[in-house]
């Protein structure tokens, strides 16, 4: 099995169904294995794809979702500087817009993190992003409250 073919199988495992975009393992843990994807602009049938890094690691995904069911979402959005997050999302968006193909017509991806403008909608989109080196101000906030190091 090549690389490529164990990574597919591990990221189909891990998030129990085939990813929808094409994709790229960014981040790994100490065993190799998958922890975020960055998932193209576009899924394969050409929908928009607004977020582009995603978790996939199934113990990190659990405690995130804990944090987010303990009010992460709102907490985080009260403590990060408002002009930082939304910083972040415009990079972040201008990162994933540079994969747009300059002949594209149509819709395509909007947003930023998790696909939304301002505020904070999802602290995984945030928290993959940051594990990617992404300048995240909610994802720093994730990991703090993780007791996780980049």
């Amino acid at each position: 099995m090549t690389g490529r073919d164990a990574d597919v199988d591990a990221v189909r495992e891990r998030l129990g169904r085939d990813p929808q975009a094409d994709y790229d393992v960014v981040v790994r843990d100490q065993h190799g294995e998958p922890v975020v994807i960055r998932n193209a602009p576009f899924t394969r049938d050409g929908t928009p794809m607004p977020t582009c890094y995603w978790l996939v690691d199934p113990d990190i995904v659990r405690a995130v979702s804990q944090l987010e069911a303990d009010g992460g979402v709102r907490a985080a959005e009260r403590a990060v500087d408002p002009a930082a997050l939304a910083a972040a999302h415009v990079a972040y968006a201008d990162a994933r817009d540079t994969d747009i193909p300059p002949d594209h017509a149509g819709p395509g991806p909007s947003g930023g993190v998790g696909g939304t403008r301002t505020g904070v909608k999802c602290l995984h989109a945030h928290y993959a992003w940051f594990l990617a080196g992404g300048d995240d101000p909610v994802g720093a906030w994730v990991a703090e409250h993780l007791g996780a190091d980049r």
